[in-house]
């Protein structure tokens, strides 16, 4: 009676059916249930657990699991099923969904294999090594059991291929922060940023993610060669917006603007009577004009330049000849400073322009000179 019940319970089942069973035994490479309104057994092999390479059978189920599986082969004592089809089969459906949506969802990262990371989403998904973020990562050890989001960037049901993306999110949010602080940018305002790449014309600095531009003539109130000379990759600043392009998306930046300027303390440095050394930078008809500071210039007027009467500057100097300097006046709002360079001169130039009367000609008037000469004559 038993047999032929058990004959009958077999033929009711066959591949492709679906049946409702509950985990009585976990095995290490199998599982064994009871199968609803049924005497026979069903046994689960550990490649039909998950869509995902297991160790053992406990990774996926454990005892008590009501589990929708199923049939692949009816055989005379117990049912061979599935777990792995049903889950792919309905998770499908789903990703299709998400798939043609764009829709961003969370996972975690079960495995990391060579070339990138697995994620069991019912079925397994692929996500490749340039896809995991935006920027480049040598070692993805870390990643396993994280949790991302993801989009689904490309879905094959038939070739059963399923490739995610965690960058794509990334950037896309990036996209968004951007905008953002783009409409929010302007102009005058100072912030925070860091250097993300020095070019030869300029430094590229991250101000909340979106960077900016600052041209090489913004870097500093000294003459700039390099970039590099002034600021250094990863290097914290603070930059002046100077103007912002929203259709071009591009930021114009200054931190020469966001430093003291070079006139900022010019009456301590260079207080009226003091002394400076400093360097010829233009000769003009009426003087010379003679940098005593990175950024300040001074002029010394050519009644300034030299104790004898001299027609030109050019005459006794050349641009880029260094030389000593008195102040003689400081306007720090005017950004004007009047120096004098005439005590300076050498002592054997200055003696050379003060013509004297021979010594023994001291004391005596010109006209008594030239009368006893004439005295002499008559006689």
């Amino acid at each position: 009676m038993s047999e032929d019940m058990n004959q009958i319970e077999v033929q009711n089942f066959e591949a492709g059916d679906r049946v409702t069973a509950q985990v009585t035994k976990v095995e290490e490479k199998q599982v064994i249930v009871n199968i609803e309104n049924s005497k026979l057994d069903g046994i689960i092999p550990i490649s039909e657990l998950s869509s995902l390479h297991i160790e053992k059978a406990e990774d996926a189920v454990k005892e008590g699991d009501a589990l929708e599986l199923e049939v692949l082969k009816v055989e005379e004592d117990a049912l061979i099923l599935s777990k792995r089809k049903v889950d792919a089969t309905k998770a499908w459906d789903v990703l299709q969904e998400k798939f043609e949506s764009g829709e961003i969802f969370d996972a975690e990262v079960k495995d990391v294999v060579k070339g990138g990371l697995v994620v069991d989403l019912g079925v397994r998904g692929f996500v490749p090594a340039s896809l995991v973020e935006a920027h480049f990562v040598e070692d993805f050890s870390d990643y396993k059991g994280k949790e991302l989001s993801f989009k689904i960037v490309e879905l094959d049901k038939d070739k059963n291929r399923l490739i995610l993306s965690h960058r794509a999110v990334v950037e896309q949010e990036q996209s968004k922060k951007k905008q953002g602080l783009l409409d929010s940018l302007q102009a005058g305002e100072v912030l925070d940023g860091t250097v993300q790449r020095i070019t030869d014309f300029g430094a590229f600095v991250d101000i909340g993610g979106i960077d900016g531009l600052v041209h090489i003539s913004q870097l500093s109130h000294e003459h700039v060669e390099k970039p590099s000379d002034v600021v250094q990759e990863g290097q914290q600043v603070q930059v002046k917006v100077l103007s912002v392009d929203r259709d071009n998306e591009r930021i114009s930046l200054s931190i020469k603007e966001t430093l003291p300027g070079p006139w900022s303390d010019i009456e301590e440095k260079a207080s009226k009577g003091s002394t400076l050394e400093g360097t010829v930078k233009r000769l003009v008809s009426y003087g010379a004009f003679v940098e005593v500071f990175p950024g300040v210039e001074g002029l010394v007027h050519i009644s300034q330049i030299s104790n004898r009467h001299i027609g030109t500057p050019h005459e006794v100097l050349s641009e880029g000849q260094e030389v000593k300097v008195k102040v003689l006046d400081v306007n720090k709002e005017e950004q004007r400073l009047s120096l004098s360079m005439k005590e300076f001169e050498p002592k054997e130039e200055q003696e050379a322009t003060d013509y004297e009367l021979p010594e023994e000609s001291k004391g005596f008037q010109l006209g008594e000179m030239i009368g006893d000469k004439l005295k002499n004559l008559k006689r």
